[in-house]
């Protein structure tokens, strides 16, 4: 199987998800209690019945359902997501104005889980395969382990209470300073202050995963024969780590960062909540609240589209990591 066969074959089984996904989550969000039109006619402060169905007639909810959702994956299809109820905008645009928040957000929280996490894990398994210093693999899965047992919201408000409150080196909350008007460099960095405690909170979690996982993987390959052979060889030992355990210890690691890309999408509603990050994680806790059906199905589906291709990169770079996967797939082809 070449690698176009390959990709085609893996996007046309992600096509299919996303399907399933979309009308999953159609009938999941109708099945939740409240009716959208009598929030937005309480809030006018016209309760009565007519003009309750005028809303109701306005929005398209007075149609069956089944009729509801062709209209819906018709609309979906030439990325047409619908209209917000509340604020009065077409749900693509809102979503597309929180994104790239989203994306600086998950990006700096992903990028610091990964290295972090692979450098301890990293000097964990040697100190343990060496045997010296036994007391810094102790300590590194000590405090993994401490981490991952800790509840994302309580580890984000202590982070505020702590840099914030106490020490006051860092913003609490918000992307950018209110009322600065910073452009420029300035503007940059202000972004990244307000920016740290975000990315630790919702990194920490996931770096304690990959210091755990990058040990093991490590000293499982470490016990192997090809190791063995290279280090009666005299390679050297830092070599040796790089060049044949690492990249081999590393295949785990790749699947599990594809599945965490997905994971940080739905932690990012608590920390983005907490911190008042405005992303979609935020603007989804809003829509949620206000009962905007159509928001909260383009944030699903968009959200589902990320985590469906993020899990098709992982595929792709998995490949191009162990070339035994190409080899395997064009035997049995």
């Amino acid at each position: 199987m070449n690698f176009l066969s390959f990709f085609l074959s893996r996007l046309a089984k992600a096509l299919v998800v996303v399907l399933g996904v979309v009308i999953l989550n159609f009938f999941l969000v109708r099945m939740a209690p409240g009716d959208p039109a009598t929030v937005l006619a309480g809030e006018a402060g016209a309760g009565d019945e007519v003009f309750v169905t005028q809303l109701r007639e306005q929005f398209g909810l007075d149609k069956p359902v089944v009729v509801q959702l062709g209209r819906y994956l018709a609309g979906v299809a030439q990325l047409d997501l619908g209209y917000s109820y509340r604020n009065r905008l077409p749900v693509l645009d809102l979503i597309l104005d929180r994104l790239p928040a989203t994306f600086l957000l998950m990006g700096g929280a992903f990028l610091f889980s990964i290295v972090v996490g692979v450098a301890l894990g990293v000097l964990a398994a040697r100190t343990r395969y060496e045997n010296r210093r036994r007391w810094l693999d102790s300590t590194l899965m000590s405090g993994a382990l401490l981490l991952y047992a800790t509840p994302l919201f309580w580890l984000s408000l202590m982070a505020i209470i702590l840099f914030s409150v106490v020490l006051g080196w860092l913003p609490a909350f918000g992307m950018e300073s209110i009322g600065a008007n910073l452009t420029g460099l300035d503007r940059v960095l202000d972004i990244a202050r307000h920016l740290v405690l975000p990315t630790l909170s919702l990194g920490c979690f996931f770096m304690a995963v990959y210091v755990r996982l990058t040990r093991a993987s490590m000293l499982e390959v470490m016990g192997m024969d090809f190791v063995k052979t290279a280090r009666a060889k005299g390679v050297p030992a830092r070599r040796v780590i790089r060049v044949h355990v690492l990249r081999n210890a590393l295949l785990p690691v790749i699947t599990f960062a594809g599945i965490q890309l997905g994971q940080m999408a739905g932690g990012a509603v608590l920390t983005e909540t907490v911190f008042a990050w405005p992303g979609i994680g935020r603007l989804m806790f809003d829509a949620l609240m206000q009962r905007d059906y159509q928001l909260l199905l383009g944030i699903f589906f968009m959200t589902s589209v990320l985590v469906v291709a993020f899990n098709l990169v992982t595929d792709i770079v998995y490949r191009l990591v162990d070339p035994r996967i190409a080899a395997s797939q064009g035997a049995s082809t």
